[in-house]
């Protein structure tokens, strides 16, 4: 079943914020990557449950995917995936979103 994707106000936040750190250095490999995580995002639409279910929050409905480095989280919803942060992998997610106040 095809859901429709849609970020959230933090994922979109994110994703600009790494998109200026690497801007820094690069805007054609910033630009590159960002249209990197935004293929990846739109492919969940018909394939939302290959990702792995995210260890820290143990939901079978917040599920990861890897681009590159980095951890593209979302939820699966009846009709929609909803992406919810895009995060480095080392990072410490739930230190991180607890900060943030994020979910």
């Amino acid at each position: 079943m095809a859901r429709k994707v849609v970020w959230t106000h933090e994922a979109t936040a994110d994703l600009e914020a790494l998109a200026e750190y690497i801007a820094r250095d690069s805007t054609f490999y910033a630009a590159a990557f960002v249209q990197e995580i935004r293929d990846a995002s739109r492919s969940l639409n018909e394939f939302s449950e290959r990702g792995r279910i995210v260890p820290e929050i143990a939901n079978q409905n917040i599920r990861e995917l890897f681009v590159r480095e980095y951890r593209l989280i979302y939820s699966i919803k009846e009709l929609r995936v909803v992406i919810l942060g895009l995060i480095h992998g080392k990072r410490n997610l739930k230190k991180l979103w607890k900060a943030e106040k994020r979910g």
